[in-house]
């Protein structure tokens, strides 16, 4: 393991490193109980009660019980365990993981990536860098077919949106399933009080959850580890009492042969009740969706020491008091606990369920800056809550959504039962999204076979569609609500992607030419006013038709012209020293250039250093390199000169060389000439060289101003109704509804012009 950063600027001893290290991931994995793991501990409270509230009877002689504590147990083991920690926890993009993560994975092996303006330097970056090992014949002949068919490109986005919206949907469904379940407990000792009380009470737990959020997941993390921590501490102990005092003999439904008896003995009840077995491994997904927050070795080390282990024994020990209390299966987890410690175990669940919604908020906002970033989702503040861990951040118009959409859901449904229906189908549908891109990553990423693939598709594959067949069974019982959630947030990502791409294709079939705006000269046929001018475009490569359009109506320009394009690249992170990339439009005498800007597509597009200082720093840079480049071609050029004149004279002073060769070795009088007139008008052009940066950094004291263009999309005259439906009035009004670019982009509104446009697409 490497030493974090922090440690190497400290200047820690070498002898420390490994303490410091092992310190670093006790701490991350004390955190990730708080934030990580907080969905997945508080399954229990209504695991069993969703899986016996269909027409599943219990008999005398406990199958039924030992049939459902036997699929836990390996569902736990196999998708939680097995599948995550061991597979899913290795294909992190640089430390990130998640659906968009397997994406991006995906997208640079096999040129996958339908973003606009992706050149062959992106693939120079540092995080870009792929396995040198050669392809195999399977992961080359995968590749070439996503090649020869490039609907398999928008197939595979869509496929991802769909993990991506049911992830989402998980992001509403967690909070009001949780808190109500452990708040409807206290009915335990308080038999009249009211449902109503309990929705109320629900409904101000959720909206005090959902104002934390602006705090930040690092201060929230210490603030609910020691609750998690203090209840798997609980949980885990009571299901020991349970076991001991109800029955030693739960541990026999280990043995896989009581799955085959539940499923024999029950029939079509027991298949159907296997969604409520399901919510045993809800927030499974998270532990990598929020790997990016976090480390992966802490991960796995807080999992298998701390949380495995501490809900085996529960629901063990809550398995044990059902078998010697049938009657109490709706109530059974605040029926197993002890009279004595009941209201303390209360309280407790109670904040655990807070913190257990915590997980897939967190995830959730990791999840749309994601969708941001690949042009998928409406432009959203981004704020970054912590300055040590990158991927720790909050995103109040999605916070406040959210916690709408929870209080509806509490408010709506009342039953937790209803819930944990829609809660499964949610949940089963990201995991099979991420089993089948894990199984595309085994062959193009890995480079493993492609048996090895398959085994794990069909292996894995199989137990999820298992459950989410029994899942569709209850579509009518609360299954709708996150087909209905997905299906809204699939409509906006996809059009926003679509009317995105649509006005990127507008501007490359729109872009001014080069050759016009040579054929212009240099003073562009207008007027050249001091300051710097940064033209903001979505292109890379050419002349924007926004500049067009601007000096159309207006036949002045800056003296320094600066053509910016933001980006985002397919990698979660773009260092500081890469970020820019600088080139030249046309002859240096114009002094046009073109500056593009790269992101990942976890950083956060919105610049806190000053940007002005940076860009004319690098434009700057760019020409004293050019001048160092010039300056080695003269001194080169000027070396071989005199080389071969000294070698020419040398040969002319010696007594074998013939005449022929002596003509040849010493050049002439009009040579020397010519040479020297050369080497003084390259040294004029370094000279002039020098002037320009000076003159770049008298235009920035001029003043610096940002032109964008106020581009409205509508759809032809000649496109179908569908497309204008999609074009002119949900992508218009998401478009409205979205940020400003030069508010994303931070730009000062004293220094901003904007251009006004139509674009037909």
């Amino acid at each position: 393991m490497n030493p974090p950063a922090e440690f190497v600027e400290q200047g820690i001893s070498p002898q420390n490193v490994k303490r410091a290290s092992c310190m670093s991931v006790i701490t991350l994995a004390y955190q990730s109980l708080g934030v990580v793991y907080g969905d997945l501990s508080t399954s229990p409270l209504y695991v069993y009660k969703t899986t016996f509230s269909g027409k599943l009877s219990l008999h005398e002689d406990d199958e039924e019980i030992y049939g459902v504590l036997s699929f836990i147990f390996w569902t736990f083991t196999l998708i939680a365990l097995v599948k995550y920690i061991f597979f899913v926890m290795s294909a992190d993009d640089n430390g990130e993981g998640g659906t968009f993560a397997l994406y991006s994975l995906l997208c640079r092996h096999a040129k996958l990536s339908i973003l606009p303006n992706q050149q062959a330097t992106d693939e120079k970056l540092s995080t870009y860098a792929t396995e040198a090992s050669a392809d195999t014949w399977q992961s080359s002949a995968l590749k070439s077919l996503f090649e020869k068919h490039p609907r398999f490109h928008k197939m595979l986005l869509i496929f991802v949106l769909l993990g991506t919206c049911m992830a989402i949907g998980d992001g509403v469904l967690t909070p009001t399933i949780s808190v109500l379940s452990a708040v409807s407990g206290v009915k335990v000792k308080i038999t009249g009080l009211h449902e109503n009380y309990i929705v109320i009470i629900s409904c101000v737990i959720l909206v005090g959850l959902f104002s934390l959020q602006h705090h930040g997941t690092n201060r929230v993390a210490f603030l609910f580890a020691p609750i998690v921590t203090a209840w798997l501490l609980c949980i885990s102990s009571i299901g020991i009492y349970n076991i001991f005092r109800w029955n030693r003999h739960v541990f026999c439904a280990i043995s896989p042969i009581y799955m085959l008896k539940f499923l024999k003995n029950t029939g079509t009840e027991g298949w159907v009740s296997l969604g409520g077995v399901v919510l045993s491994i809800t927030g499974v997904e998270t532990m990598f969706a929020d790997l990016g927050h976090f480390s992966s070795s802490s991960i796995k080390v807080a999992f298998t020491c701390v949380v495995y282990p501490c809900l085996i024994l529960a629901y063990m020990g809550e398995a044990a008091f059902l078998s010697r209390h049938h009657e109490d299966i709706q109530r059974s987890f605040y029926k197993a606990i002890p009279e004595s410690v009941f209201w303390p175990v209360f309280i407790v669940a109670t904040f655990a369920a807070v913190v257990g919604s915590q997980a897939v908020i967190s995830a959730t906002f990791s999840m749309i800056s994601q969708c941001c970033a690949l042009n998928c989702f409406p432009r959203v503040k981004i704020v970054h809550t912590s300055s040590k861990i990158y991927g720790q951040i909050y995103i109040p118009e999605v916070n406040w959504m959210l916690m709408c959409l929870c209080l509806a859901v509490t408010i709506g449904l009342r039953d937790t039962n209803m819930m944990g229906h829609a809660y499964g189908l949610a949940v089963t549908t990201v995991m099979f999204v991420t089993t089948c891109l894990m199984a595309l990553v085994m062959i193009i990423v890995w480079k493993k076979k492609i048996i090895i693939a398959v085994a794990f598709l069909l292996f894995f594959g199989s137990i999820e569609v298992l459950y989410i067949s029994a899942s569709v069974y209850k579509v009518p019982e609360g299954g709708w609500i996150p087909l209905v959630l997905s299906l809204i947030f699939m409509v906006v990502m996809y059009i926003w992607n679509y009317g995105t791409m649509k006005k990127h294709q507008f501007d490359v079939e729109n872009k001014v030419s080069m050759n016009r705006i040579v054929s212009l000269g240099p003073s562009l046929g207008m007027v050249r006013v001091p300051g710097i001018g940064l033209v903001y475009s979505n292109l890379a490569i050419g002349v924007p038709a926004v500049f067009g359009h601007f000096v159309t109506n207006l036949p002045a320009f800056h003296q320094v012209l600066v053509f910016v394009c933001v980006k985002s690249v397919q990698v979660p992170h773009v260092s500081e020293n890469e970020r820019l990339l600088i080139s030249r439009v046309g002859p240096k005498e114009y002094g046009m250039f073109r500056c593009i800007v790269r992101y990942g597509y976890k950083d956060l597009q919105q610049e806190n250093y000053d940007f002005e200082n940076r860009l004319v720093s690098g434009i700057v840079q760019f020409v004293e390199t050019e001048e160092e480049s010039a300056s080695k071609l003269t001194s080169e050029s000027f070396g071989e000169f005199e080389n071969t004149a000294f070698k020419g004279f040398v040969a002319s002073e010696h007594p074998y060389t013939n005449s022929r060769h002596k003509e040849k070795m010493v050049p002439s009088s009009c040579d020397i000439q010519a040479e020297v007139a050369k080497t003084g008008s390259e040294r004029l052009e370094n000279t002039q060289l020098k002037h320009e940066s000076l003159q770049i950094l008298k235009a920035k004291e001029s003043g610096v101003a940002y032109i964008l263009g106020h581009s409205h999309a509508k759809a032809k005259k000649s496109s179908s109704i569908i497309k204008k439906i999609a074009i002119n009035v949900v992508y218009t009004f998401l478009s409205k509804n979205s940020r400003e670019p030069d508010v994303i982009l931070n730009v000062p509104h004293t220094s901003l012009l904007e251009v006004g446009m139509i674009y037909y697409v």
